[in-house]
């Protein structure tokens, strides 16, 4: 049990990420839980056993990140229209990734803006997601692309929900802390390669690492103008790999590890990275059983995808590379012909 503190804006204001501390959550006004009829079954009961609120109502969106756009958003606001929620109401976000990106999306433009919670049911939104305060939907163009900075009021991660995780699921959720790893801490990644995450205090240190890691860059760099950037490690790949397959071949996580496999390469090939250490990234990618290749159809389409890339400005692509494992740089200077013969060693 612990708490990891989260101050923003000079400390003029912040939020508590709670790990395995959910007994009790009092809210005042009305509340509506966000989620999906898979993580419903599994846990709503429990949820509703510590939570202590005036009324609460239940909005269920279908599960899957093909459904993370404007149309559900807008099923989301209607049902809070119409169970008559006001500003000093409070949404809960009850679910993965997709359940906090769209909920805290759907809290910041209600009324414009009311409160909500993160409680996060999958490894992937408690190691990263959840934290940090990006939130938003895809739409035909690419992934995130319209959305907003807006902080929960709090986090609450627990262990418990990750025990009725899919094989799959969970495994996608540990290629966001490779990620961390990678990009910020040579430690938690040399922990990684030896430790095995079937105990619970484990997967309770994981979740502290990756949360701690994350709060003090999102300290930082709130707006990601600079340092927050390189945790999109592996993102500028993989969203273009989950906008060709229609977000259905892939888990984000999943689409992340090729992203990174990808980015590596790359790395390599300028000579920022050795040829030692992505293999390292690869295999341990392997032994968590996610993806590292992705046949693509044609380089050119998937170059030009980079320019909705939100980093990109001007014309120019922002890769964000390690330069070894611990650390990361952002590059705006690769010239397209590097990047294009990296894209055809993934044909």
């Amino acid at each position: 049990m612990m708490q990891i503190r989260l101050n923003l804006e000079q400390k003029k204001y912040g939020y508590n990420v709670y790990i395995n501390e959910l007994e009790r959550i009092e809210i005042k006004g009305k509340t509506a839980i966000v989620t999906n009829p898979k993580i419903a079954g599994l846990h709503l009961k429990a949820l509703l056993n510590s939570l202590k609120c005036d009324e609460y109502f239940i909005i269920s969106v279908p599960d899957g990140e093909e459904y993370k756009n404007l149309a559900t958003i807008e099923l989301i606001l209607e049902q809070l229209f119409t169970s008559k929620l006001d500003r000093s109401s409070t949404l809960i976000a009850f679910g993965g990734g997709v359940i906090s990106d769209m909920t805290g999306f759907a809290a910041s433009i209600y009324e414009r803006g009311i409160n909500f919670i993160n409680i996060p049911t999958t490894l992937l939104a408690q190691v990263d997601a959840s934290v940090g305060g990006k939130t938003g939907v895809n739409n035909k163009f690419g992934k995130n692309l319209i959305g907003s900075f807006y902080q929960p009021k709090a986090v609450y991660c627990e262990s418990k929900f990750l025990r009725t995780l899919a094989f799959r699921e969970f495994n996608a959720g540990l290629a966001e802390a490779v990620k961390m790893a990678v990009t910020f801490d040579k430690e938690m990644f040399e922990w990684l390669e030896n430790v095995t995450l079937d105990e619970e205090q484990n997967l309770a240190k994981l979740v502290e690492r990756s949360v701690l890691i994350k709060a003090r860059v999102v300290e930082a760099d709130e707006k990601e103008r600079g340092l927050r950037a390189l945790l999109n490690y592996g993102h500028t790949f993989a969203h273009v790999i989950e906008n060709e397959t229609g977000y259905k071949k892939y888990l984000h996580g999943e689409a992340v590890a090729i992203g990174m496999n990808m980015a590596n390469s790359l790395s390599v090939k300028l000579g920022l990275m050795s040829q030692k250490d992505a293999l390292r990234i690869k295999e341990l990618l392997a032994k968590f059983s996610l993806p590292t290749h992705y046949a693509l159809r044609d380089e050119s389409a998937f170059y030009e995808a980079f320019m909705l890339d939100k980093k990109t400005q001007e014309g120019s692509v922002k890769f964000i590379l390690s330069n070894g494992i611990g650390s990361a740089v952002m590059k705006n200077d690769i010239k397209r012909d590097d990047v294009i013969k990296i894209l055809r060693e993934f044909k």
